[in-house]
Order: C-alpha cells, then sequence, then structure tokens
C-alpha cells in the first residue's frame, strides 16, 4: 500500500493545535473534527483496518504488575503503535509537533508520547474510567483520534465524555480528536454495532527516579 508522505509542517496544524490548546485552557478538554491532515488520517484508517487480527491484543487495563484483561470492564484490542509502519510514524511525527507546540504555549512539561490503535468489533465496550489517578501515574493528556468513514447514529460507539456538570458525547468519525486532562475526566466507551477503528494516546511527564526510568524507553 503506498502511503501518502505527510509534509513535516503544515499551516493547518498551527490552527488545529491552537483551537486545541485554547479550549484546554478554557476547559480542561477538546473534541475537534478534522484536527488531522485528511492525508494522514486516511493512511491511519487504512493500516488499523487492514492489519492482520494476530497483530491485535487483548486490551487490558492497569500498568506493570498490575496490567490485566477485564472482560467485564472492555473487550477491545489493540496494538501499539512503535513506528514501524509509515502511517504510524506520521501519527508519531504530528502528535511530537502537537507535544511541542503545548509545552511551548501551555508550559506543561510534556516529556513523551504513547498510543496505540484501538479495534472494537462488534458488542465491544469500554466502561467508565479514568486514564490516570492523581499522584499515581505520569499520564497527564489523553489522546483520542478516530478512523471510521461514514459513521451512523444507530452505530454506536460514541465515547461519553463526563463533566462536573453534564457530558458529551463524541461520535468516532473519521479525523475527529478528542484531548483531555487524563485525571480530570472520566469517559467510556458504548457498545458498538459495528467494526469501530480509533488511537487512544497520552502525553506523558518524566517522573524517573534513580535506577527506575519512568516512562519506560
Amino acid at each position: 500500500m503506498n502511503v501518502p508522505v505527510i509534509p513535516n509542517y503544515d499551516d493547518n496544524d498551527e490552527v488545529s493545535f491552537s483551537i486545541i490548546a485554547e479550549s484546554l485552557i478554557e476547559k480542561g478538554y477538546c473534541v475537534l473534527p478534522n484536527a488531522l491532515p485528511a492525508e494522514l488520517s486516511i493512511a491511519l484508517a487504512e493500516h488499523a483496518q487492514t492489519m492482520s487480527a494476530e497483530q491485535y491484543h487483548r486490551a487490558g487495563i492497569g500498568r506493570a504488575k498490575q496490567h490485566m484483561t477485564n472482560r467485564f470492564v472492555r473487550s477491545d484490542e489493540v496494538c501499539w503503535i512503535e513506528g514501524e509502519s509509515a502511517a504510524g510514524q506520521q501519527w508519531l511525527n504530528w502528535t511530537e509537533r502537537l507535544r511541542v507546540y503545548l509545552n511551548r504555549r501551555l508550559f506543561l512539561g510534556l516529556f513523551s508520547f504513547e498510543s496505540h490503535f484501538a479495534h472494537y468489533p462488534p458488542g465491544a465496550f469500554y466502561k467508565t474510567h479514568l486514564d490516570a489517578f492523581k499522584g499515581e501515574s505520569n499520564r497527564i493528556l489523553s489522546v483520542v483520534t478516530y478512523l471510521n468513514s461514514g459513521w451512523l447514529p444507530d452505530d454506536g460507539g460514541e465515547m461519553v465524555h463526563y463533566t462536573e456538570t453534564d457530558s458529551l458525547s463524541v461520535t468516532p468519525a473519521l479525523s475527529t480528536l478528542a484531548i483531555f486532562l487524563s485525571e480530570d475526566f472520566p469517559h467510556e466507551v458504548l457498545p458498538t454495532q459495528r467494526d469501530r477503528y480509533s488511537i487512544a494516546g497520552w502525553f506523558r511527564l518524566n517522573t524517573s527516579i534513580g535506577d527506575q526510568i519512568d516512562p519506560p524507553k
């Protein structure tokens, strides 16, 4: 498959990054349709949907020794993005530009980024959860982008994002980006009625102490 080459810089990135930063300042989260360059979204969607079943693994909860699978909490499957594919590397390049911009604009001290493709087969879900707990994780910002064309209301699979006073339902449409403070916003994925693809990722701080490297290399 020929993957389009994404330039290192795009004027549209600056517009998207500015909207994201302003929304994070105002609300602590941002939901932005058409946030990614169209060529990048298409390349990511094609890659996610054409990977073999063996490349996806049952998702779990918890970190390191506490990691476990629990199908009552979540039933998706994931493939971590390490940059082996052209589309994956282009995604990592885009998120690195976002990291640099947010650090420059918001002084967040974001150190690294990790992410994975997620596949929700029909019937799959993820119960309400937080991506980080105060004082127990170095995840600062959660990032989700969606890779589904022609998503209809009856297809389900929305992410429901909860604030202190309200909730927001996010349709998993191609190129929509959701970004939010990891410790502050519970969220869930409602059961999907068709194959649903996305990328979930986290910007992290460097909390290494002595010989204990966190985040790991």
